[in-house]
């Protein structure tokens, strides 16, 4: 590991206005961010320790809606009871990442910023344009297995600038449900939709989302989203716990005399964000709740994906999981 320098502050603004420098970083909770610098893949020259900010407050709001500091640990607002009565599926996402030790200690806002766990940009020796612009993506002809088969441009005339997942579980449930990520930034206050936090690689690999530099998330807005109390979240992994997704599903549903009145979906472990199954949605709502429209629902939006040699597996694997996830939930529902 490289030397580096660590300053503990005590105002938001002086946390911006420091780390706003070339070479300078947040810490929180450190579970991602102190991995990587001893693997190499980031040096800081500075660490802004953030953690004596006053972020963590977890705030019901009147509308229906939640405000949830981003210092929050992610143990603290799974277990919170407004919460999993209000979004089931934001806690169901929170429990099912990591284990109970870094759940713990990681923060909600250091979950959103969490690096993709893509074996080559781990790995310095490794070709990564996400770890280093123009170097290459050694996962195209690569260990693919676990990586993305949406939003890549794999089979376009454009070669692929990088096929790395976003990690986040939690994400994936904030996607469903709209959420809006508060920042302070150098010129002030400012928020964005967690669709707009959250990018494709494009042109810029390296860049895993649209925070302006400098910035540091205060907190995350849940929306008042009356749907997202049925909601529930169920994820594939290669173990039972302390395992990244292979594949998983955000799902809210109503239905009301057999038909869809309304549904959100998203996905999880397919692309460089999280992807909200919009296609899916609008294919589904206002049709009979069954079976079959599930699966041409699915069938839609996974239509498509670009799956690699190996990672093909995950567009059977989520068209299941839709499909099974909405017939449990209209089963509830009768």
């Amino acid at each position: 590991m490289k030397p580096f320098a660590y300053q503990r502050v005590e105002a938001a603004d002086s946390a911006v206005a420091t780390v706003a420098r070339s070479g300078a970083a947040f810490l929180a909770g450190g579970t991602n961010i102190v991995d990587l610098m001893k693997l190499g893949v980031t040096a800081p020259e500075l660490l802004v320790d953030v953690t004596g900010l006053p972020l963590r407050e977890i705030e019901a709001l009147p509308d229906g809606g939640m405000r949830v500091g981003a210092l929050t640990a992610n143990s603290d607002l799974a277990a919170d009871p407004v919460l999993r009565t209000r979004f089931p599926a934001v806690a169901l996402a929170l429990l099912s990442g990591a284990s109970a030790q870094l759940r713990n200690r990681a923060t909600i806002g250091g979950n959103l910023l969490q690096r993709t766990r893509c074996r080559y940009f781990v790995d310095v020796t490794k070709s990564c344009n996400k770890r280093r612009p123009g170097a290459g993506c050694a996962a195209l002809n690569g260990e693919h297995r676990d990586l993305a088969v949406l939003g890549t441009g794999v089979g376009t005339a454009q070669q692929p600038q990088c096929i790395a997942t976003n990690p986040s579980d939690l994400a994936v449930a904030l996607a469903l449900v709209d959420a809006r990520v508060e920042l302070l930034t150098a010129d002030g206050a400012a928020s964005m939709s967690v669709h707009e936090f959250f990018r494709l690689p494009g042109d810029r690999p390296e860049r895993d989302t649209n925070l302006p530099p400098g910035a540091l998330i205060t907190a995350v807005v849940l929306p008042a989203t009356p749907i997202a109390r049925t909601s529930t979240y169920r994820k594939v992994r290669d173990r039972s716990s302390f395992a990244f997704a292979a594949g998983s599903v955000a799902a809210a549903l109503d239905v009301r005399d057999g038909m869809v009145q309304d549904v959100r979906l998203a996905y999880g472990a397919v692309a460089h964000r999280p992807w909200r199954a919009y296609v899916a949605e609008r294919t589904l709502r206002g049709k009979p709740a069954t079976v079959d429209n599930f699966e041409q629902a699915a069938d839609e939006e996974l239509a498509a994906a670009k799956p690699l040699r190996d990672n093909a597996y995950k567009v059977p694997l989520i068209r299941n999981l839709t499909v099974g996830v909405l017939r449990g939930m209209t089963e509830a529902s009768w």
